[in-house]
């Protein structure tokens, strides 16, 4: 699994080929406003990926294999389509509604559609959380496509409940699993899944609560939990809250608005299960 570039990865903002063509002086080419999904390759280092996600100094990129990597906004260079762009944050008007209406997840809203009947592919999570934070996010697009999200309660069945589903042409399945890192019970796991009609990936968060970012809520980083420790009252313990976990959740729900505040290596999951479950049939199989 990757590591978390999103709240540590390494900048890139050391001018290693200054002078160089591919550095552009700024406002010598086009700029491009940063939407999530858009595919960018670095200039000076030939790495291509989605846009999964921006702050005010870097963006960040995932390639196809799912990698990960941060660019600075500035001064690096980028190319849109072969040629020179200067990628930019969206400008504030566009932010305030001006332009194409976006649904949390970054994806253009579509206004006054009604829910898709539901298909017979789903998607699995883990928990009520995970449940929970997905549909905040991405439950526009699920709607429009009719995908439904259950809870597993837990890992530890799924080859059962997979079996139970049965799963086929047309009835996909798309499961994502908290602590996907190899080694782990999760992995071990979700190695006993093959199917062609199956796809299981995860984040390498042990627990849902660490994809939000730790600045939404006013921290550096989520605490380090010894071995042996529930993790969610590891973390309030060591972050001073006397809160349950299930009112400390519903503050950290209410305080995710988008899916900048979340990390990207858990964004790229969610989208590549969307798109796993709801690809026509010509090209599933």
């Amino acid at each position: 699994m990757h590591t978390n570039s999103g709240s540590s990865g390494k900048r890139y903002g050391e001018d290693v080929l200054a002078g160089d063509w591919r550095r552009p002086r700024k406002g010598a080419v086009a700029e491009v406003a940063l939407e999530h999904g858009l595919v960018l390759e670095s200039a000076d280092e030939g790495f291509c990926g989605a846009v999964v996600g921006w702050d005010k100094r870097t963006v960040t990129l995932e390639d196809r294999r799912g990698r990960h990597r941060v660019f600075d906004l500035e001064p690096a260079a980028f190319l849109l389509d072969g040629r020179p762009v200067t990628a930019v944050r969206p400008a504030p008007e566009q932010a305030a509604g001006t332009g194409p209406a976006r649904s949390a997840s970054g994806s253009i809203a579509v206004r006054g559609a009604r829910s898709r009947v539901a298909r017979e592919s789903r998607i699995y999570v883990e928990g009520v959380h995970d449940a929970e934070l997905v549909e905040k996010i991405w439950g526009h697009d699920l709607r429009i496509e009719g995908v439904v999200v259950e809870y597993l309660e837990g890992v530890d069945r799924l080859p059962a409940i997979v079996a139970d589903f049965a799963p086929g042409p047309g009835r996909r399945l798309g499961v994502l699993v908290d602590h996907l890192v190899p080694g782990s019970k999760e992995s071990r796991i979700a190695e006993e899944v093959s199917s062609p009609h199956v796809l299981v990936t995860g984040h390498p968060f042990v627990d849902i609560w660490q994809a939000v970012k730790p600045s939404v809520l006013g921290f550096s980083a989520w605490p380090d939990v010894p071995r042996g420790v529930p993790w969610k009252e590891g973390v309030l313990r060591a972050l001073g809250s006397g809160e349950e976990p299930g009112e400390a959740w519903r503050r950290i729900l209410g305080s995710v608005r988008t899916y900048a505040d979340l990390e990207p290596e858990l964004l790229g999951r969610v989208e590549e299960l969307i798109d796993f479950v709801t690809a026509p049939l010509a090209v599933q199989d």
